[in-house]
């Protein structure tokens, strides 16, 4: 005879789906530009890693899907507890350039 499973039992001590893990993720990040240059994207990735300032570029796969167009900007993501700092980065690498 088989033993009977409960299955609200058995999924709530299942693992989080990948889905759930992409949304804990984002929950955690906030978003810092979007933007359609890869030169720029890459320059604001390696001032933020010299300010010990960890980011995430997203879209990128799409982006490089859609061609040439530039429909999809890429999305440039540092934790909520950087986002103040990496602001003022941006604004000072902005102003250093004009």
């Amino acid at each position: 005879m088989r033993a009977s499973i409960d299955w609200p039992e058995v999924r709530s001590r299942a693992a989080p789906s990948y889905t759930d893990h992409s949304r804990a993720k984002l929950s955690v990040m906030k978003e810092l530009l979007r933007t359609n240059d890869p030169v720029r994207l890459s320059f604001l990735q390696s001032l933020l890693k010299d300010c010990g300032i960890e980011s995430l570029v997203l879209d990128h796969h799409t982006s490089l899907v859609e061609g040439s167009i530039g429909a999809i900007p890429r999305r440039l993501m540092v934790a909520r507890r950087d986002y103040l700092r990496a602001c003022s980065v941006l604004s000072a690498a902005d102003e250093a350039l004009q």
